[in-house]
């Protein structure tokens, strides 16, 4: 952290940055938010890899909206995964919809751009979500080395992406598909559970 703008009565973060008390009614005058938090940061963007020892990522084709890509950073997070990847031409992961709703998680796990292929090269099985076909979840074997992708919120992982195989949420009732962020957190805590009975 290289900053710290602070509003009236609130306790600067513990650490080493330039701390700037700020006047009343700054806060809500330069925040993108209506109701701010009491403080504002500078903080470098954190540029990673996937991790060298990783078996469990969740990965992200050609997201477009902040929301859901923020859910989808805190969703892996709490179900233990070690890297979430977005594929080139996803929302920026540094976009402030993105860095609210992850509310944290984006500065505890990596957040990587990856294509199948660099998930393939990184000894992942890449396993694409799909709204009408693939083996159920709940009978898909997840406990090896794996990248779970969910795909953009129009039109899904293309059919004739190079994935290894394919899965899907079985449901109930005429809707033609869950969320994304929804998808994303349902197979993300199967893979935690499976994990945890293996």
């Amino acid at each position: 952290m290289d900053a710290q703008f602070v509003a009236p009565g609130a306790a600067p973060l513990p650490c080493d940055a330039v701390v700037y008390e700020l006047a009343p009614n700054v806060i809500e005058r330069v925040a993108s938010t209506e109701s701010p938090q009491p403080l504002l940061a500078v903080v470098q963007q954190r540029r990673t890899g996937l991790p060298a020892e990783v078996d469990f990522v969740m990965a992200a084709d050609r997201l477009a909206d902040p929301g859901n890509a923020g859910t989808i950073i805190r969703s892996a997070e709490a179900a233990g995964a070690q890297a979430v990847a977005f594929t080139p031409g996803s929302v920026d992961p540094y976009n402030p919809k993105v860095v609210r709703s992850s509310a944290g998680s984006l500065f505890r796990v990596p957040v990587v751009e990856a294509t199948f292929d660099e998930l393939r090269a990184a000894g992942l099985e890449v396993m694409a979500t799909s709204s009408h076909r693939g083996t159920a979840y709940t009978e898909a074997v997840l406990v090896g080395p794996i990248a779970i992708v969910v795909g953009n919120e129009a039109r899904g992982v293309p059919d004739d992406a190079r994935v290894d195989q394919w899965i899907t949420i079985p449901h109930a009732g005429t809707t033609e598909s869950l969320n994304v962020a929804m998808a994303a957190t349902v197979l993300a805590f199967e893979v935690a559970r499976q994990r945890r009975q293996r």
